[in-house]
């Protein structure tokens, strides 16, 4: 930890840089949170919320207070000596050409390119075999800081119209454009107020299918709750006035929905969705009679539509199986008895499944580590893939009639390339690799397991240089997330090796809430069960202390989004395991988030304070409601002014309850973004500045210096 007078440098440096006065018990330099009166009763209980009037960020006092608190924290991370340092390296690191896997429709190939510090990434095509690629679609001109970005494509099956979505400032609201791809021609006018959903082409290419919410009322648009999606037609190049409503259900508001087309261009295959419950609803829209149809009604298990053979479709499922199997059903006789399993459950849990060629090619964890096999329509297994390495396999490309199937693999220490794997020859030859500035055999990245506090086995992938000394002295990074069974496996980010070059250990432990062990290991982290995510965290923590890795002087905890909320507990529960923390757009406030956009969607997850039950566990965890006046470590709370998924008043309130509270001589500040939001579509120069503030942050908590150069 960093020495008072230290610290107190920065506070006067942030002061200087035009902050307000700091209050009686802040640490010097820390703008003022009034607090206000309110007082709730819940469930027989008095819950204080003294910041309740930064949740309306219209609001003159709000603005005034983030104008403040980012000045704030601008100055305390200006203060740091060679911070350019490390953004320098970091630029260095990232400028390599990125390239994705590519995808066919019709006779044309579409991929995309980053030829190293783009703010975006660019979409190519090749009109037809052998021909030179041009630029389809260059999100860098969308706007000229770079905070437009892709939210999303959807190419016509004849490969003729592109539709692309658009995001700004980060926002989920999307807005989706058409336009002719041999000309660039713009067609019809754009489709507003799209969520969560990407337009699915019908068989002729005239026009799409896509799920849009009502226009938000008012100016709260970043905040309103989103309900009721419907789904539409859109008629390619007519107004979206002239959509046809093609399904809603007015008595079920928080439905969702996700159309599919079926191979056969005969039906419309519905996955209904509920927040973020894994389970969905499957309906079938006939569509020569219109006619709608369940073929899963009710909220039973996950059911993700794969393909159809006439009246055979093929799906994955986790239906008396948590690891996933993949099944037949004949649609005249969809009750799950009837479901025919062709490729069985096993002790690895599916990650992916993609048909291509007739075949299923199933990506699988094993022990976190991607392992892929394919299988024939019949469920027989006919090749194991031989990859690169250990590490994540994402992006399957390809189509039922293709021989070839590209994926991107990675891992902690090697960027993504692109490979391809031939069916007729059952191997995998690299594609395309990129050329970058280190040299990956100088870096280590080993799994270890260790033992969390009930007994639970849990598995981290630790990363760093060669030479590496376990003298219990080393800067360390523990990042993780454990939630919504989302899988934490392998990514390879520049900045992650520029942590390396400074002398830093990389770790991030599969905490449970992931799914990297199928469903049990999810449901093992979720509602009641959440003080397992956290206590998986700090037995991390203290493996690596135990081990030499580190001290807790010299380790950093971060997470972001439901990764913020741990790093919350991680403050308010156990503050004497690390020197400094960074809740980055963090859930904080879990007696209120879901009262914010899709925040409800999150309930299948935590659970609603609504809820009797419930609240005893959230109020016992929730970041917000468990701070008190106590010495905290270095706390950076991250987010941005333009996030509408978790709406940045859960990190306004929890900095100003945490530097009212904060006794000792650590920083407590906010460092908020502006044009930004959750964090998808950030162009490269914000990324690398954000990577850039983080390692400061870290290295001048842990009292180190950075030298002048890497």
């Amino acid at each position: 930890m960093l020495s008072k007078t230290k610290w107190s440098t920065l506070a006067v440096a942030a002061l200087l840089a035009g902050c307000q006065s700091a209050q009686p018990d802040a640490p010097a330099g820390a703008p003022d949170s009034p607090r206000g009166p309110v007082v709730e009763q819940l469930h027989g209980q008095a819950v204080a919320d003294p910041y309740r009037y930064l949740e309306d960020p219209q609001q003159a006092q709000t603005q005034a207070w983030v104008e403040a608190q980012r000045a704030y924290g601008d100055g305390i991370l200006a203060a740091i000596p060679n911070r350019d340092v490390i953004e320098n390296r970091i630029s260095e690191l990232w400028n390599y050409e990125k390239v994705g896997a590519p995808f066919f429709k019709g006779e044309r190939e579409f991929f995309f390119r980053n030829d190293g510090l783009q703010s975006q990434s660019v979409m190519y095509v090749k009109d037809k075999p052998g021909a030179d690629a041009r630029v389809l679609l260059d999100p860098n001109t969308l706007s000229e800081d770079g905070t437009v970005a892709l939210s999303g494509i959807s190419v016509s099956p004849d490969g003729n119209t592109l539709g692309y979505g658009v995001s700004q400032s980060g926002s989920d609201w999307q807005q989706w454009h058409f336009i002719r791809i041999a000309d660039g021609k713009v067609l019809g006018e754009p489709l507003e107020w799209i969520k969560f959903s990407t337009p699915q082409w019908n068989e002729d290419s005239s026009g799409v299918w896509y799920a849009r919410y009502d226009a938000p009322e008012g100016e709260g648009k970043l905040e309103e709750v989103n309900r009721a999606q419907k789904l539409f037609f859109h008629k390619r190049g007519e107004a979206q006035s002239a959509d046809t409503l093609v399904y809603e259900r007015p008595d079920q508001p928080e439905w969702g929905f996700s159309p599919t087309l079926t191979d056969d261009g005969q039906h419309l295959v519905i996955s209904v969705w509920q927040g973020t419950d894994r389970r969905n609803r499957v309906f079938l829209k006939d569509l020569k009679t219109g006619d709608v149809k369940p073929l899963v009604d009710e909220l039973v298990a996950e059911v993700g539509f794969l393909g159809n053979d006439g009246d055979r479709y093929y799906f994955k499922t986790d239906l008396d199986a948590p690891n996933g199997r993949i099944v037949a059903m004949d649609i005249n006789k969809p009750a799950s008895a009837n479901w025919q399993t062709l490729v069985a459950e096993t002790a690895s849990p599916i990650d992916s499944v993609k048909l291509v060629n007739d075949h299923f090619v199933v990506v699988r964890l094993k022990d976190v580590l991607a392992d892929v096999m394919v299988y024939g329509l019949d469920g027989k297994a006919q090749h194991h893939l031989d990859l690169p390495g250990a590490g994540r396999v994402v992006g399957l490309t390809g189509r039922r009639s293709d021989t070839s199937l590209y994926f991107s693999f990675n891992s902690t220490i090697h960027p993504a390339g692109v490979y391809r794997y031939d069916f007729d020859g059952d191997a995998v030859h690299a594609h395309r690799l990129p050329e970058v500035a280190f040299d990956p055999e100088q870096y280590v990245s080993e799994q270890v397991f260790y033992t969390s506090k009930d007994g639970t086995r849990v598995p981290m992938l630790i990363t760093y240089k060669k030479g590496l000394e376990k003298d219990g002295d080393n800067p360390t990074l523990l990042y993780a997330y454990g939630g919504f069974n989302v899988s934490v496996t392998p990514r390879f980010s520049p900045a992650t090796i520029a942590w390396l070059d400074m002398g830093g250990v990389y770790a991030v432990p599969n905490l449970r809430g992931g799914g990297e062990y199928g469903l049990h290991w999810h449901q093992g982290g979720m509602r009641g069960n959440k003080q397992n995510v956290f206590d998986d965290y700090y037995a991390a923590a203290e493996y690596l202390i135990d081990e030499g890795y580190t001290r807790s002087e010299r380790l950093g905890a971060y997470g972001r989004s439901n990764g913020g909320l741990l790093m919350g507990a991680a403050l308010t529960q156990r503050p004497d395991l690390f020197a400094a923390v960074l809740p980055a757009v963090g859930v904080l406030d879990m007696l209120r988030y879901h009262k914010f956009t899709i925040g409800w969607a999150w309930i299948p997850e935590y659970g609603s304070a609504d809820n009797a039950e419930d609240f005893e566990y959230l109020m016992a965890y929730s970041p917000l409601h468990n701070v008190t006046e106590r010495a905290y470590p270095a706390t950076m709370v991250m987010t941005a002014d333009h996030d509408d998924r978790v709406v940045p008043a859960h990190s306004y309130k929890f900095t100003a309850a945490m530097q009212a509270a904060q006794t000792g001589a650590a920083p407590i500040f906010a460092r908020i973004e502006h044009n930004a939001g959750h964090g998808a579509g950030k162009p490269t120069a914000m990324r690398i500045a954000e990577q850039r503030d983080i390692y400061a942050f870290l290295w001048h908590s842990f009292g180190l210096t950075i030298p002048d150069s890497l």
